[in-house]
This record gives structure tokens, C-alpha cells and sequence, in this order.
């Protein structure tokens, strides 16, 4: 009998050359498994199975992980406002830990000898699904033969058109990897240091043109209804909110990055929901939190940002900061309005009981409730003490 081996499939260009490499070169009996993490349709699930099966795998499964997803790791980007170098909302780097840890549940079910990805051998995936595994299912063999045969996209069309296999190549320009948390989208000009991709790589048309004003409405941290429709679970706020904003084109942008490998890389993506959702957040928690809470959480999301991005996910420091975000959302909760327009956005303000900025103790720039001009001149002579001293010992330098 042939050995199982579970293939992470997408039904792209690079998996649909591991389906038939396995079975063909390796004589493996192939479990194509599609996690989705809430972006696709059931359309584009039916697609792709179809596609699974005209490769010949002895079977095809689609896993929803969509609110585990959620629940293990978007919630807490959101709470850490987590966007990779000012930019990017790890919509991949998310996703591939989900992905890779209900592969490795899967292949376990099924008692497979071997799990295989499409992973290249000069990207950060192959360090994040590897990862994962080798942690869960540390008996199974990884087969990645992208990245062991040193393979180009033409080298892959070449080898399945031999295989009676025909490939789009039109399509097949482009590497798109699909999430409720935003489509990262790369070709030939992300490999280049000056170029942008074109309007048709993107797979959401911008086609609105007309300025819109939607309500956002959080729930300790959580976003719970959009434009006064409460949902049952966020992930259906997030996927309604994107809806209504990625036909302006938002949340468009190129992420320039350092990969876990040590080049550096390029990546565009569209994440019109992940960014709105993430700076109205932040919005409300500047209203919401303290000085000081502002300032640690900031910190700390960055750290958790970058170990999430580089594959040490399992690392029992991120469910300790996880629980610390969790309990800076006591408060953080109240309306966000958002104007979406034409390729941007801009959050207009925000309504809490929870607001800190409060007339009752006073108005910037305007008048105070609280204290008197002489508190004012104590304190400053007290606060800039230290740094006076300091000029005045060094006056002659």
C-alpha cells in the first residue's frame, strides 16, 4: 500500500505541483486539505476542490478554521493594534500558524506518514509551517519539494503540462493567498525594489467612488457591529466590514519587510477590514486607556508581532502577553466612525462612557477644571528640576 502523505493545498500553482510530484515521482497516496481562514467563497471552495481532483489526489478535504482563527490570533492583533512595520497587518503571517496547526490535526486523524507544503525555499513560510510541525507532529517526515528541487514558476508549468496538466499562466503571474484577515498578493513587480503591482493583480476591483460614513461598534476590544447590525461572532463583523470598504480599494498597500531568513522582501496585499478595524481600535483606545497603558501595550505588541511574523507562535511567552492584552479591553469599549473614500480612510471620532477625554476636568487649550495657574508653576519647577540642575553643572560646555 502506498503511504499517506497530507498536502497543505491553496490550488494554486505551486501545490498543484506537489499533488502530482507526490503521487507521480514519489508514489505517495496524496490528502489534498484546504484550510480556510474565512477567504473564500463556497464557490471558490468548489473551484479548488474540483481542481484537487483533476490532479488525482486519492482525497480532498476543506477545514473552516475561521473563528479558531480568530480566537487564537487576530483578537490579539487587534488588541495590540499589531501592523508590521507601520504597515503591514500580518494577514499571512497570521494565517499560516492556523493553517499549519489543522494540517498537522489532520494528518494526524488520518495517521499519515508524511505532510507536505509548497513552500519556497527563499520565503518565510517554510520556517512557520515547518515550525508547527515539527512541534505537533514531530513523527511525520515534511516534504517540500518547491523548495528541495530549487524549482521556478516556469520549471512547475513545464512539469505539469508534461502531466496533462494546463495551467492559466495568466493567472499563474500572480501568488494569492486569501484571509479574513486581508489577500496578500505577489509577482514580478514585488520582486523588484521600485515597482508597484497593477490594478488588475488585486483580486477585489475598486469600483466605489462615492465617500461613506460607517459606525464600528466595539465590545472590550471586540469588534460586535457595523453600521448598528450586531453580529453573532466578530469574524462575521470583520467579513461584512470588508465587504462595504474593499470596493474603495482600501487598505492597499506594499510591505517591505525582513524575512526569518535574512533577505529582505516585498509583498502587496489588500486588508481593507484588518486596517479599518485596527486603527479604529486604536482611535478608541487613545480615548480609553492611560498614558502608561498606551505606552507598555505599544511595546509589548510590537514584540508580539514580530515573533508571531517570524514562526515562535507556540512560545509560551505569546499566550503570557495574550492574557496581559486581554485585560487592557476591560475598557475599551464604544462607537468608531469611520469615512471610507476612494483608496482611503479617515476615523472621524468616537462616542464612550469610558472616554477619559472629559470637559469635567477640563478642555485642551482652552480652560482647566481641576487645578490652579500656581499648581501649574510648582509643578514645573519640580518636573524640570532634574534637567535644570543638569545645564546649570554643564553651563560652560
Amino acid at each position: 500500500m502506498k503511504k499517506k502523505v497530507v498536502l497543505a493545498f491553496s490550488g494554486g500553482l505551486d501545490t498543484s505541483y506537489c499533488a502530482i510530484y507526490l503521487s507521480e515521482k514519489l508514489n505517495l497516496e496524496v490528502h489534498a486539505v484546504i484550510v480556510n481562514t474565512g477567504g473564500f467563497s463556497k464557490s471558490e471552495l468548489l473551484e479548488i476542490e474540483n481542481k484537487a481532483k483533476a490532479l488525482r489526489v486519492a482525497s480532498f478535504h476543506c477545514i473552516d478554521e475561521t473563528k479558531n482563527y480568530y480566537e487564537s490570533v487576530i483578537k490579539y492583533l487587534v488588541f495590540g493594534n499589531v501592523l508590521k512595520n507601520n504597515t503591514y497587518p500580518l494577514s499571512v503571517s497570521a494565517e499560516r500558524i492556523s493553517q499549519a496547526t489543522a494540517i498537522a490535526n489532520y494528518a494526524k486523524s488520518i495517521n499519515a506518514e508524511y505532510v507536505a507544503h509548497g513552500s519556497t525555499g527563499a520565503g518565510n513560510d517554510q520556517v512557520r509551517f515547518d515550525a508547527i510541525f515539527n512541534i505537533l507532529i514531530p513523527e511525520m517526515k515534511v516534504i517540500t519539494p518547491i523548495r528541495d528541487n530549487k524549482l521556478s514558476r516556469d520549471e512547475e508549468i513545464n512539469f505539469l503540462s508534461e502531466n496533462g496538466i494546463f495551467i492559466n499562466t495568466e493567472k499563474a503571474k500572480y501568488s494569492v493567498n486569501k484571509g479574513i484577515w486581508g489577500t496578500s498578493v505577489g509577482g514580478k513587480e514585488t520582486l523588484t525594489s521600485h515597482l508597484t503591482l497593477p490594478e488588475d493583480a488585486y483580486p477585489i476591483p475598486a469600483t466605489k467612488r462615492t465617500a461613506k460614513e460607517v459606525e464600528l461598534y466595539f465590545e472590550k476590544g471586540e469588534l460586535k457591529s457595523v453600521d448598528g447590525i450586531v453580529y453573532v461572532h466578530p469574524t462575521e463583523a470583520i467579513q461584512a466590514l470588508s465587504t462595504i470598504a474593499s470596493p474603495f480599494g482600501i487598505g492597499r498597500d506594499i510591505h517591505v519587510g525582513d524575512t526569518i531568513i535574512g533577505i529582505k522582501g516585498r509583498v502587496g496585499f489588500e486588508a481593507a477590514a484588518a486596517l479599518i478595524t485596527i486603527k479604529a481600535h486604536h482611535a478608541l483606545e487613545k480615548h480609553t486607556l492611560t498614558k502608561l497603558q498606551l505606552i507598555i501595550k505599544d511595546q509589548q505588541a510590537m514584540w508580539y508581532g514580530n515573533w508571531l511574523h517570524e514562526g515562535l507562535f507556540l512560545d509560551p511567552v505569546m499566550r503570557d502577553l495574550e492574557s496581559y492584552f486581554e485585560s487592557t479591553q476591560k475598557k475599551v469599549t464604544g462607537k468608531v466612525f469611520v469615512k471610507l473614500m476612494p483608496y482611503l480612510f479617515s476615523i472621524i471620532g468616537i462616542e464612550s462612557k469610558h472616554d477619559l477625554m472629559s470637559a469635567k476636568f477640563g478642555s485642551y487649550g482652552e480652560m482647566n477644571n481641576s487645578w490652579t495657574g500656581e499648581d501649574v508653576k510648582g509643578f514645573t519647577k519640580i518636573m524640570s528640576n532634574q534637567m535644570s540642575i543638569y545645564h546649570q553643572v554643564n553651563k560652560a560646555e
